[in-house]
Order: structure tokens, then sequence, then C-alpha cells
């Protein structure tokens, strides 16, 4: 899970929305701090962005970068230290932002807030390194004895709530080690490096201290661990609210586990902070002690402010990596009968050994209210089962209480209290231990019949089985989903004999009413014509900042909204490229956002301004694509990385087919530019940290291919092989077979950044040169990671819709096999929309909530579906579909 999604669920059930947009539309003007709804006085200016209120004085011009000042502040003093700090700035005319409500401020230190950003209330903006230090000083006497939480990012001045770093003032850009633009300052040389802003004090090489910082700098570095019983070996995981480590004891030579709790920070729902519920933890622990269902309390300590508690070392896996080990539909098939039924023997033990430990905590008095798949620790040695995690435990005498705390594949609707938050997870549990997307639940509840008559059809477990666990996930809803969708398509799973024909519902029960049927993908056009229905149902062309919902993306940059990859450009690519109707509304938006881009707005294809460029031109609209492309190279394009996402690669192309399409020779100069130093990128640059298509150096590979046919370059076709081999070496075998893209921890079978789009561009390469024997093998060794019986995300560049494009497309392989893949992966896609507006769509990354855009949600699927089965098929953009002679000689 990215935690980072979590707080883009605030605001609306359906879809990701700014955090900020959730406390201005739910909060009246009663409930924003009082110099947020105070009028503006002569001589000040206000400006809001994002999560921030700006006050900066008539004609004062701030600095580039310099030192700053983070006051931070707890919910229970937050508008008494707003107020003495705005007035001060008032009175000394000192530029300076804020936070403006509450609410907003609480999910600024949630849990699973940013680290980086949290505890940041207040920003201070002194004029030069002189102000700086008398404001410092000045501020920390104004708030002496107030609190707030620890900014990681920055230097506390003494020990109160006044914090300071070295950074950009400007919204100023460079490229990172990824090639991604990130915010820059700027070196005494003139050069743009990054501003790191990561969970930690730096400093740039260059900057000095001012002497008044030096007694705390000196603080900060007296608060060690080196003094404790205990030697650290690393992290486990890190909140918000603080981290667990994995630590020896330094008296008896035991491995324990270490968890911190910041104060005033990683609040849940209730307000409580971290302290608080590790203290929660420590006393339900205590009460649960001698159960062999949880761990022992060892120790607990105080950091510092940070408090720590000891546990005991619960040896074994979580049960998320031992069913990622096991599970049986994550390899290419065929998958046999007996793994299926060893498999589901093992998670009907495990579901029963979780559920007798939770009938155990419950015995004891307490209510778990946190019950996922991480917080279940697995000894498959000795059949153990232990529950972690239990800060958000309650008394069960306490039948009112909601959840605080929760995983989203295990979130308990809000009218689950006491005991049935735990029953809830429970019934998630059952279901997702052979589906795991019950995230889905957080968007439709109504999905889970479905899931369960599709685990039903492919595992050996009775659909009656099934059947208590959906009737808790469906309580209170009102409505309920019944069985009537297609069945498993003929030769695509090994079913249980007779499993489909079984009712999903217990024997005396009444049947689950069923709902008016949606078009299955696979009913082309019908279900074409139903996602375009559901895409303009979704339009919001009174939105400045968007017109089509997406990923929260589409926040990052001020194009995010307008983009191809997340914005409004790809959703009307996706609609005119499969031939369903367009939005006009959302046409009129696009055109009148760009005939005045924003500051900030990216060059990039997936991006920016060329791919807003291109699609418009595509859509019929060339006066503006010229334009806008005309502003395009007038860009510094020099200092972009290579890639096909937002890079020269991407560029390239792009200016190269509207050059072609309008004869501009300016465009086709600018073209050649970037083409070229996107190639020398290959062979004079490092290796980009990043592998595959949107990234990697496959998109510069396909850049190559396309340029070649264009020139009749041989050389060109060279390059494309070098950088396909660059990627390449990034990639292994997943233990069920497979060439998968290493990225982290994970193997990555996916379009956008994983072996799909290499094979991708490998079958473009192979077309000119099939006799290259060793990348004819690589493209062969890739083949089965696209064909498992299971992927978790239905999305173009992260999921199942990628790999439905990329095996339309392809000729490789026998086409009666490809077909059944193909068939099998559109009917997995039906079982992962989730109906908006009573059509046909999907879930965006995370599986939190629905999404429309191109990357991630309906347009994708639409473009990837228009590919496997119109008449014309569909394609992304520089990706046409590849002839139909005979595959290349060596290919799978």
């Amino acid at each position: 899970m990215n935690p980072e999604y979590a707080a883009y669920c605030q605001t609306d059930g359906d879809f990701y929305d700014t955090p900020s947009r959730t406390a201005d539309a739910a909060a009246p003007d009663s409930d924003r701090y009082e110099p947020a709804r105070a009028p503006v006085p002569d001589g000040w200016l206000t400006t809001r962005s994002g999560d921030w209120l700006s006050w900066v004085p008539a004609g004062v011009t701030l600095p580039a970068q310099g030192w700053k000042i983070h006051v931070s502040a707890a919910t229970d003093n937050a508008a008494a230290v707003l107020a003495r700090v705005h007035a001060h700035c008032l009175a000394h005319r000192v530029p300076h932002k804020f936070v403006p409500g509450p609410r907003l401020l609480k999910l600024r230190n949630a849990k699973y807030a940013d680290r980086a950003g949290s505890g940041k209330f207040i920003t201070v903006y002194p004029a030069d390194e002189e102000s700086f230090a008398k404001l410092c000083q000045d501020l920390a006497t104004l708030l002496d004895g107030e609190h707030g939480p620890y900014i990681l990012s920055d230097l506390r001045i003494g020990a109160g709530p006044v914090h300071v770093r070295y950074g950009a003032f400007a919204a100023r850009y460079c490229l990172g080690a990824d090639g991604r633009p990130v915010p820059a300052v700027q070196e005494p040389g003139g050069t743009l490096v990054p501003d790191p802003r990561g969970p930690s004090f730096t400093l740039p090489d260059w900057v000095t201290p001012p002497a008044f910082l030096r007694p705390h700098l000196d603080a900060r570095a007296a608060v060690a661990t080196h003094d404790l019983p205990y030697d650290l070996r690393g992290a486990l995981h890190f909140s918000n609210g603080g981290g667990v480590y994995l630590a020896r004891d330094t008296r008896t030579g035991d491995t324990v586990v270490l968890k911190e709790a910041r104060p005033h920070a990683g609040l849940g729902t209730d307000g409580a902070d971290a302290v608080t519920r590790l203290d929660r933890e420590r006393a339900a622990l205590e009460q649960l002690a001698g159960l062999d269902c949880v761990p022992r309390v060892l120790d607990s300590f105080d950091v510092g402010d940070h408090r720590f508690l000891a546990l005991e070392h619960i040896p074994g896996r979580t049960l998320n990596t031992a069913m990622v080990r096991r599970y049986p539909l994550s390899g290419p098939p065929p998958v046999t009968q007996e793994a299926l039924a060893d498999y589901t023997a093992w998670a009907e033990d495990v579901h029963a050994r979780v559920e007798a430990a939770v009938a155990r905590v419950h015995a004891r008095g307490l209510v778990f209210s946190d019950l996922h798949m991480s917080n279940i620790m697995l000894d498959e040695d000795t059949g153990r089962v232990v529950l972690l995690d239990f800060e958000a435990a309650f008394p069960i005498e306490d039948d009112q209480r909601t959840q605080v705390v929760a995983n989203p594949a295990f979130v308990a609707p809000a009218d689950h209290t006491g005991r049935a938050i735990d029953a809830y997870a429970l019934a998630c549990l059952r279901l997702a231990l052979f589906l795991p997307l019950t995230t889905l639940f957080m968007v439709d509840r109504d999905r889970a019949p479905r899931l369960a008559q599709y685990a039903a059809e492919t595992f050996p477990v009775p659909p009656a089985a099934l059947a208590p666990a959906v009737r808790e996930i469906l309580r209170g809803t009102g409505t309920g989903t019944g069985t009537g969708h297609r069945g498993a398509e003929p030769g695509a799973i090994p079913r249980p004999p007779g499993s489909a024909a079984e009712p999903l519902h217990e024997p005396g029960s009444e049947p689950l009413p069923a709902p008016e049927p949606l078009p299955e993908p696979g009913d082309w056009p019908r279900s074409r014509d139903s996602m375009a229905r559901a895409l303009a149902a979704s339009a919001t062309p009174d939105r400045p900042d968007r017109c089509f919902p997406g990923d929260i993306a589409q926040f990052a940059n001020p194009a995010g909204g307008q983009c191809f990859a997340h914005g409004a450009a790809g959703v009307l690519y996706a609609l005119h490229e499969t031939g369903a109707p367009t939005v006009p509304e959302a046409v009129e938006w696009l055109l009148e956002r760009v005939k005045s881009p924003a500051p900030g707005t990216p060059p990039g294809f997936h991006d920016g301004l060329a791919g807003i460029a291109w699609t418009l031109h595509r859509l019929g609209h060339p006066a503006q694509a010229a334009e806008l492309a005309h502003l395009l190279i007038r860009q510094p394009l020099d200092r972009l990385g290579p890639d096909l996402h937002s890079g020269l690669a991407g560029i390239a192309l792009a200016l190269h087919d509207l050059g072609a399409a309008t004869g501009d020779p300016e465009l086709t100069a600018a073209a050649d530019r970037c083409a070229d130093r996107a190639a020398h990128a290959v062979t004079d640059d490092p290796p980009s940290a990043r592998t595959g298509l949107l990234h990697g150096a496959t998109g510069i590979a396909l850049m190559c291919v396309r340029r070649h046919e264009a020139t009749g370059d041989p050389a060109l076709l060279d390059l494309a092989a070098t950088a396909l081999r660059r990627d390449l070496d990034r990639c292994k075998p997943a233990p069920g077979g497979g060439l998968h893209v290493v990225e982290g921890r994970r193997l990555m079978p996916y379009l956008g950044a994983g072996s799909a789009g290499v094979a991708l561009v490998l079958d473009d390469y192979l077309a000119h040169r099939p006799g290259d024997a060793p990348l004819a093998a690589a493209r062969r060794a890739i083949d089965p990671a696209l064909r498992s019986a299971f992927y978790i995300q239905p999305a173009l560049y992260r999921g199942i819709g990628g790999l439905v494009l990329h095996l339309a497309r392809t000729r490789a392989g026998d086409p009666g096999e490809r077909r059944r893949v193909l068939d099998r992966h559109i009917r997995l896609m039906g079982l992962e929309a989730t109906p908006y507006a009573g059509e046909l769509a999907f879930p965006g990354e995370q599986l939190m909530r629905r999404s429309m855009d191109l990357a991630s949600g309906t347009a994708g699927c639409l473009l990837a579906l228009g590919a496997a089965l119109a008449a014309t098929p569909a394609a992304l953009p520089f990706l046409p579909p590849l002839p139909p002679p005979s595959a290349p000689p060596g290919a799978p």
C-alpha cells in the first residue's frame, strides 16, 4: 500500500481528490483559523495554493532560496500558535504562509501523511541571514512553552515548535537521480541541484550554518540510542507516527522488535497521537499476557521525547508474504487442480487459526480493530498465528466505538462498531485469501458476491462456504449483488466440478438480489459505449484544476489535470482512438487551459506540453497544437532526461509527428535535436535509475526504432539494441516463470515500468532485425510473465490493461493460446470493474477509488480493450498495431 493515497480518499467516495479540497469543502468559515477568515489588511496580498494560504507584503520580493522557519503545532494549541505568529509577521512585514484550518492540519499530521512534510503548520520567510537569526529568537521567545510535532526534515530550535532548514523559496526544478523533475536550489556556480526534502535534516555542502544554530545542532547530535541496551539492526517499517525496528538486546542476545512513537504526530481519526496509541498497545498486550497469539511486552523507555516499546520478536512471515509465496494464480498456466486444492486447504486452515486468535482476544475483553494480512505473523513450521499491532485495540464493552486506523483492504464501514469491526475484517480475509481484491470494497462493497463466485469457480471451495463472509461485508448496504455473471471461459482456469452451479448462499437462506447487469468488458462495443458514458458522467468542466478525475498525480504539477497520462488529453485520446463519442465540454475545457499554460507546466509527453499538443492535433485542432508546440520548443529542453514519459524521447516523437503533419521545419529541427540528445544518452550517460517503457531505456529504444523507420539509418537500430539490453540487465525470472523487471523488492510484469513494455518494443525491434538471437531469446523469456492467471489492478500502465494491449498487438507465439490468455485477462478486468453512474468503470492505482484517466483508470482500460476487440485496433501513441505478416524467426 502506498500510504499517500489514503489522504486523497477523504474528499470523495468515488474519486481521489486533493486533501485541501476536503478541508475547504467540508469546513464553514467558522471552522477555519481566525487569520484565514479575517479581512486582508491594506498593503498585503494573499494567495491560496494547495494546503497553504500565503501572506506577502505588497512590493516585497522573496529571495529564491535561503533559511526558512517552520512552526509546528498540535490540534489543541494550533489556533493560539497561529494567532501569535501571524500577528508578529504582520507587525514586521514578514512573508509567511500557513495551513488555514484544523481539518487540513490533522490530515498533514495523520499516521500515513508524508513524513517529510508532517508538522509544518506555518512557514516564515526571512529576507536574509541577519533577519533569520532575529526572527528565530523572536519566535522561540513568543512560543516558549508551546508544543508541536518534531519536523523531521528540519533542525529544532530549543524544545519548542520552531524549526529551521535551508532550501528553496521559489519554485525551481532540476532532474533528480531518477530522471524526474524535483525541487531545486542553486549552487554558488549557478547550477540547479536537488533540494532534499526527505524525513531528515540535511544541508547543502556549500551552506555554513549561522553561529547561533550551533547549540541546536549539538543538541540534536546528543540525542542518540547508543547508550541503550539495544543494538539496532534495521528498520522494518516507517509511518508518520514513528518507526518499527529489528534490534538485539545486548543483555541477553535475543532479537527484539522496537516500536517508536512520536509525540503530536501520526494522528488517528480520533485525534490520538502515536505516543497515546503506543501506550494503548502496551496496556492491551499486558491485558492479553499469556496468550500465544500475541507478542510479549519486554520493555518501555523514552529517547528524547520519542517513546519506545520493546516486544518479543515473532519468527515467521507476515500472512501477506506467505500468501504471495504460495498463491497458485500468480504464475503462468497451467494451474493444476492439485495446486489449487493444496492452496485452498492451507488458506482454510490459516483463516480458521486467525479466527480462533481473534476469538481469544475477544474472550480477554478486547476488540483488535486493525486486522489485516500484514498484522498477522505466521510461523509455518509450528502453525503458530500471532496478531500484531494493538495500538487501535479497545475494550469490548465499548460497543459504539468506531475504527481509528485500518488497512484499506480491511477497513470497516463507518456504521460498524465494536466487535463488528473484527467480524468485517475476518470476512474480508476470508475472500482475500482467494482473491486479494478486497480494497475494492472501499469503493463498492457490492463487488463482494462476484469476487466470492469467481473464487468458488476457481478454487475447490463451496460457494455456500463463502456466503457468510459476503453477507457480513454487505451488511448495512441495503443492496446486494447476485451471481448472474458469465462463468469462466473454457480452459481459462481449471474449475472444480460442479462449483459454478452451486448457489452463493447458505442452504435454507434467501439468495442475494441481483441488480441490472452491466456489460462485460469483452462485450464490445457495448462495453465501449458504457465506459464512454461513465467518462462523460464524471466530467467536471467547472473545475479549473481537472476535468476528469484520475490519479493523485493530477495534483503534482500545474498541468496534471490536462496532461496525457492523468488528465483530459489522455481521456479524449482514448475516446477518439476507440471511436467512442467525445465529451465536447471537455474538449473546450482543454482548449481554454492551453491558451495560457500555468507556470511550471512540464514539457514532457505524458506529463505536459508535448502530449497535450500532440493530442490536440490528433483531435482536429491544428492551430492550437502548433501554438503549444512552438511554446514547447522555446523551453530549455536540453536539461531534460532522455525518457519517454517526461523527457526527450517522448518530446522528439511528438515533435516529429507534428512537424511531419504541418510541414513546419522548426518543429522538425527541434525533434531532431531532442532525438539526438536522447540517443546519445544511451552511449554517453550512465544508466537511468529506472527501467521500462516510460522511464527507462526501453522508451529511448522505441524512439530509435521509429527514427530508423523514418531515416533508414541502421545505427539507430544498434542504439535501440543497446538500450533494450540495458533494461534487460535489470530483469530476472520470477519463481513461477517469466522475465520481470526488478523494482525494489518487487518483480514487475506491466507495461509502463515492467517487462511487458520491454516486450512491446522488442517486437518492433525484431521486426527489423529478426536474426538478433540474444534479444529474441530475451523476448521469449518475458512471455510467461504476461500470462499469469491473476493480476491485482486493471490499469493500462500498471495492470492487466497493458498486458491486454500488448497481447492484442504482438504477433509472437501461438495465436490460439494468445487469444485464450486475452479472454482470461479481459474477464479478470471485469471482475475488478467498479461501476460509476450505472456504467462500466474501473478503479485506479491502489484500488481505493475509481479513476477515469489513461494511465491508471477507465480511459486506459477503454484503450486496451479497443486494441483487443475493435475492428480497427486502437493503439498507444508511437506504437501502432504491428503488421500481420509472420513473426520474425526466433520470436516466441
